[in-house]
């Protein structure tokens, strides 16, 4: 974890600067980058959190069921982003993950989204009950106390 990164339990937070490869013809973040820059997120959380070694270990993995992203005002290159995330359920073998964007310089919130992850075989490709152990690791922080 770098200086830009903090586990704040249990919500994940981290910094970033827009890059210029991120804008595009519009003259602001092209909206495919910040489907990216959720599951970047997800995935920083979750090895910070020490899920990857037990999810592994009984051969499993996270797969995408649906992404649902809101855009509420543009990012440009340069600026400074906070992305925060957070698991607001699980079920039998999914996990609902939330995420909001914010801008660095005035706090406005950009965008806002969620990722509904369901938890698989890593050879089958079939989903899985979520075991008790990788359930543990999750802090859950249901809708009415959401950041």
């Amino acid at each position: 974890m770098n200086s830009n990164e903090a586990l704040i339990e249990p919500v994940y937070s981290y910094k970033f600067v827009v890059p210029e490869s991120a804008v595009d013809e519009n003259g602001h973040v092209n909206n495919v980058m910040y489907v990216q820059w959720m599951q970047d997120a997800a995935v920083r959380h979750y090895e910070a959190m020490g899920g990857t070694g037990p999810t592994q270990a009984i051969g499993a993995t996270w797969v995408v069921r649906s992404h649902l992203v809101e855009y509420l005002s543009p990012a440009f290159a340069g600026e400074h982003i906070q992305v925060l995330t957070w698991v607001a359920n699980l079920r039998r073998v999914r996990s609902l993950r939330r995420y909001r964007f914010i801008r660095g310089a005035n706090e406005q919130l950009l965008v806002r989204g969620e990722t509904d992850w369901v938890f698989i075989d890593a050879k089958n490709g079939s989903p899985r009950a979520i075991t008790a152990e990788v359930a543990g690791l999750f802090t859950l922080i249901p809708d009415e106390l959401k950041p």
